[in-house]
């Protein structure tokens, strides 16, 4: 399967949802106590937030930075997102993550359950955008699903790049990219890259917390195999 057909598969699964998007906050107790974490993580200054939705995490960020920076690619959740979030340090920016390019550097970069939606074969390039957002003694903070949460998806087999089927209200079914990353391979991986990382379990889930290269915008290693 071709990762720009995914990709867009992915990106309609999330504009047509945009109303399903916060039911798992409001259904599930992990999600809440992830939320509340945010005050414990080192976010600071400028921030710049990848995939955004329907800013959930935006308003605890700004709660905590300078400003932010809240980026995301489907018309529908930034509506949402705008409409939830009223702080006048926010600006939020419709843009393809793949395509975008960070105009300034930022403090903190963080993003929620969006590394899981990048392909493995995008994920040096990925990286490297972070890198290049960051201003010296910046940190990238991200949160996402473990392999333990694959038991709750309907996971699609012999695949050449991973992905799950999701299905909403409507009957409709959209397969996207889904990536359950362990966190000593996800670890090994970015330190490949030249990051310092420290990835901690919460529940099914994962934070992590990590530091460019020195010299961000130098091409990325190649990572390893997985």
């Amino acid at each position: 399967m071709d990762d720009n057909v995914l990709l867009a598969e992915q990106m309609a699964y999330y504009r047509a949802g945009a109303a399903e998007y916060d039911r798992p906050y409001a259904e599930h107790e992990d999600l809440q106590r992830l939320l509340a974490v945010v005050d414990d993580l080192p976010i600071a200054g400028d921030v710049l937030e990848l995939a955004c939705g329907t800013g959930q995490w935006t308003s605890l960020l700004a709660a905590r930075a300078h400003s932010v920076t809240a980026v995301d690619a489907a018309t529908e959740v930034l509506a949402l997102a705008r409409a939830r979030t009223a702080s006048p340090t926010v600006q939020f920016i419709e843009a393809d993550l793949f395509e975008w390019q960070p105009p300034r550097r930022y403090d903190t970069v963080f993003f929620a359950f969006w590394l899981s939606h990048v392909p493995p074969t995008r994920l040096p390039d990925f990286w490297n955008t972070v890198a290049t957002a960051l201003a010296p003694g910046g940190k990238a903070v991200f949160i996402d699903d473990g392999p333990a949460v694959a038991a709750s998806e309907e996971v699609l087999a012999n695949q050449p790049t991973p992905a799950v089927l999701r299905r909403l209200d409507d009957g409709s079914q959209y397969r996207i990219v889904k990536v359950f990353h362990d966190a000593q391979t996800l670890t090994d991986v970015l330190t490949a890259l030249g990051w310092s990382v420290g990835i901690r379990p919460m529940g099914g889930n994962f934070i992590g917390i990590a530091e460019p290269p020195t010299t961000p915008g130098e091409e990325p290693a190649t990572a390893p195999a997985s």
